[in-house]
């Protein structure tokens, strides 16, 4: 959400921000909503104090026994337009907020112009592709393959974009999963928290998930939404809070099933396990001054990439260019993995610095020692890594001419000394 304070004192900044994100001007419009909610509102404030004023006026003439109607009478009609001017600004208030709900967070100065991810920026790449005496074969057809892998259960019990996973490969997600947690809390000074998964509607306002994106969620019955990212409830803890600067940053980690509607996605990847509506992730969030936010941006990105040179995966890292970020971001690298099935590399991570967009719309703030004023904090999230994407990973890297799977050295502690996963 964006400060209106903001944007009356740089209305041609936020303008600017705004065209390069591929979006129309808004200052003039929020402005002129701004502008009568303060006229309403000071005029609404005048009336309430001719009405203090007359009423002391009313008893002080009763007290002399004299007629005070006809000022009584004033005060009465004073009463009716303050109620109306007081209706009309909270209808503006209410108009201002939903129009800001509405509006993508504005692009660091640094990031790349551009419409789409043709503009994004190489930032750098890590390892070598494996090379192969045999054409490689997809996850999905060695997953199959090892009778591991069943997407025709799965469409029994859930339709289209669900899979099952049994035995070795089941174990293999799982031993993903800990690996992960386990170099972020004990390496990287994450805290480990195991939030809930379904959450209200406040939480995903907070995060920048509604109202703009809700045909991407799932929702239950009850009204709850099924997260689609632990960055969900993780950056929400904060949420009505003033932290102490001096017990920033906050770092925390979570494993969790996620849930996406892929409303959008018709058409793309529906082979497979790249994009379904139930994956697992473990997220990373970082809670932040604004002095530390881009240092931890960079930390970030380097705990996610930590996963991938450790498991032994060629990956390269992306700066998104300013079409192509996510909403609530200000400043996004992707990580992308190689698959040697695709011969391409693909997003198994995103790493986002969204600045205090998030915070203002949750009022989490910050406080220097010894002084009464706040500020928003800053909020970052990444995927640390996407679970199932990172299985496709290791199937597609690790895969022998037999359709076999060597296990990284990695998660052989995770696998019970398990080296290789046979048919």
């Amino acid at each position: 959400m964006h400060d209106i304070k903001f944007i009356r004192e740089n209305p041609e900044a936020f303008d600017a921000g705004l065209k390069r994100r591929g979006l129309e001007v808004r200052s003039a419009e929020l402005l002129a909503i701004d502008a009568e909610r303060r006229r309403l509102m000071s005029e609404a404030q005048e009336i309430q104090a001719r009405r203090n004023k007359a009423a002391k006026e009313i008893g002080a003439i009763k007290s002399k026994g004299g007629d005070a109607s006809a000022i009584m009478a004033q005060v009465a009609a004073d009463k009716e337009e303050e109620e109306l001017k007081d209706a009309a600004a909270k209808i503006l208030n209410l108009d201002l907020e939903n129009a800001l709900l509405e509006i993508p967070n504005l692009p660091a100065s640094d990031v790349p112009d551009g419409k789409d991810e043709t503009k994004n920026k190489l930032l750098r790449t890590s390892g070598e592709p494996p090379s192969f005496d045999f054409k490689p074969k997809a996850h999905d057809e060695l997953g199959v393959g090892l009778g591991l892998m069943d997407f025709d259960a799965a469409a029994k019990l859930s339709g289209a974009r669900f899979v099952v996973l049994k035995g070795a490969l089941a174990r293999l997600e799982r031993a993903l999963g800990a690996f992960m947690l386990n170099l972020h809390t004990g390496t990287n000074g994450y805290l480990e928290v195991n939030p809930p998964v379904l959450v209200k509607d406040t939480a995903l306002y907070g995060t920048g998930q509604l109202p703009k994106f809700g045909d991407d969620l799932f929702r239950t019955e009850q009204g709850h939404w099924m997260i689609p990212t632990a960055e969900v409830p993780l950056t929400n803890l904060v949420s009505g809070e003033i932290l102490d600067d001096a017990k920033l940053p906050i770092r925390m980690t979570a494993l969790t099933n996620c849930f996406r509607s892929e409303a959008g996605a018709a058409g793309k990847d529906t082979r497979g396990m790249i994009r379904q509506h139930q994956f697992q992730k473990v997220e990373l969030v970082s809670i932040t001054t604004p002095e530390q936010s881009e240092e931890e941006h960079n930390r970030m990105l380097n705990c996610a990439e930590e996963v991938l040179k450790r498991l032994g995966l060629a990956y390269r890292v992306i700066t998104l260019c300013t079409g192509d970020m996510g909403f609530s971001a200000r400043k996004t690298y992707d990580i992308e993995v190689w698959l040697p099935a695709q011969n391409a590399y693909r997003e198994i991570s995103s790493c986002s610095n969204c600045g205090e967009f998030q915070a203002l719309r949750m009022k989490a703030r910050c406080r220097k020692a010894g002084e009464k004023t706040t500020r928003p904090v800053h909020t970052l999230n990444g995927s640390g890594l996407a679970v199932g994407r990172t299985l496709v990973a290791v199937l597609e890297n690790y895969q022998q001419a037999d359709g076999s799977i060597v296990v990284p050295e990695a998660l052989k502690h995770y696998m019970g000394g398990l080296e290789v996963i046979k048919p």
